[in-house]
């Protein structure tokens, strides 16, 4: 019998298991592949985001460009020997304008950041009292007068009697020598004489005393008016009104302060030195102040102070390296000449630089030559 070549179909069953039927190898299609996960969409940029590398790129060009110009600046403003110097800030000398006596304020005639002049009147106190005090010394001068007046009449009443006592006197003496007197109205003429020249010293006296009561009441008159005067707050020098500390109706006590002024004619920049600078340094020593704000407008000053004693540097002034830590304190002060006519231009505050001639023989740069236009203010 001929076998069949067909593959059969028949399952075979062993322990349970279900086994497939051999089948012909045929190729089998392959496999598909997997379908593409879809794409992940980032999120859209910030403005900011897309603007920070450009912020970096600026952040960099301006430092850049900073130390570009300082660099440029060292170069161009490099000192010769012979001149040294140092930052600072522009200051002035402060004078608190306060009241002499306790007294209430009856007026303000300036305020914060005007101008004044030297001998300005800028406030004045309440004097009602000591203007009652005055008359009352007035109408004590008054009656001192009259007293010196009576005095003086008492004086020349009593020189009358004693020219006519002296009168007497030398007759009677001629009368005693050719004897038609007794020798007791001799005496009664002299005792009548010494009595009259010893009410003449004693009206002297008197008119004496009453002149010094009338001195001491017009030195009273005199000093009721200057506490007058003082009571109305003057400027004693130029400048400007830098705080106003107290209000019209405020009591202040004695030195109560009202206003505090600056002082345009004692304008200064202080600055600090190494010992290698400040020891060649020299009071009265030529200098000259460029501040930061006019770069063009150098300002003619003189060095006015040098600290005798080494101190720690301020935090605010720049040194050149850590070790410089004990420097000597250098005032340069503006010459007076040139504050004149400005009093109105001082400020404080300015930064800037000081530049101090050592040796008198160094010429100064061109950038701190002096120029003709009136100084910056300051």
């Amino acid at each position: 019998m001929a076998l069949s070549t067909e593959p059969t179909a028949s399952i075979f069953f062993l322990r349970g298991v279900e086994v497939p039927p051999a089948t012909r190898s045929e190729p089998t299609a392959p496999e598909a592949p997997p379908p593409p996960s879809p794409a992940v969409r980032k999120p859209p940029r910030s403005a900011g985001q897309r603007a920070l590398p450009w912020l970096v790129v600026a952040v960099f060009a301006y430092f850049g460009a900073r130390a570009g110009i300082r660099f440029w600046q060292e170069r161009q403003f490099q000192l010769p020997a012979g001149i040294v110097s140092g930052n600072g800030r522009l200051e002035a000398d402060e004078i608190d304008l306060a009241t002499k006596f306790a007294a209430r304020i009856a007026e303000l005639y300036v305020n914060e950041g005007d101008v004044v002049r030297a001998g300005q009147a800028v406030a004045r106190m309440d004097t009602r009292d000591l203007e009652a005090q005055r008359q009352t010394a007035e109408a004590q001068v008054r009656e001192a007068r009259r007293a010196v007046d009576e005095a003086q009449a008492s004086v020349a009443q009593q020189g009358t009697l004693v020219n006519l006592a002296t009168a007497e006197l030398e007759r009677y003496r001629q009368l005693r020598a050719k004897d038609f007197v007794s020798e007791e109205d001799l005496d009664q003429r002299q005792q009548t004489y010494d009595g009259a020249v010893a009410a003449l010293a004693a009206a002297t006296a008197r008119s004496g005393e009453a002149q010094h009561a009338l001195d001491a009441a017009r030195h009273v008159v005199q000093l009721y008016q200057v506490n007058i005067a003082d009571d109305s707050l003057r400027a004693p020098r130029g400048g400007r009104i830098q705080y106003r500390i107290a209000n019209v109706g405020e009591v202040l006590a004695a030195g109560g302060k009202v206003f505090t002024m600056l002082d345009a004619t004692s304008v200064y920049m202080d600055i600090y030195l190494p010992t290698a600078q400040a020891g060649q340094i020299q009071i009265g020593d030529e200098a000259r102040i460029l501040l930061d704000a006019y770069p063009g407008r150098p300002i003619p000053a003189f060095v006015s102070f040098l600290a005798s004693e080494a101190q720690f540097t301020p935090k605010a002034v720049e040194t050149k390296s850590e070790r410089d830590k004990l420097m000597f304190r250098v005032k340069v002060r503006i010459a007076p000449e040139v504050l004149q006519g400005h009093e109105g231009a001082v400020r404080t505050g300015l930064p800037g630089m000081s530049y101090i001639r050592v040796d008198s023989t160094a010429a100064w740069p061109a950038f701190l030559q002096p120029t003709r236009r009136s100084p910056p203010a300051l």
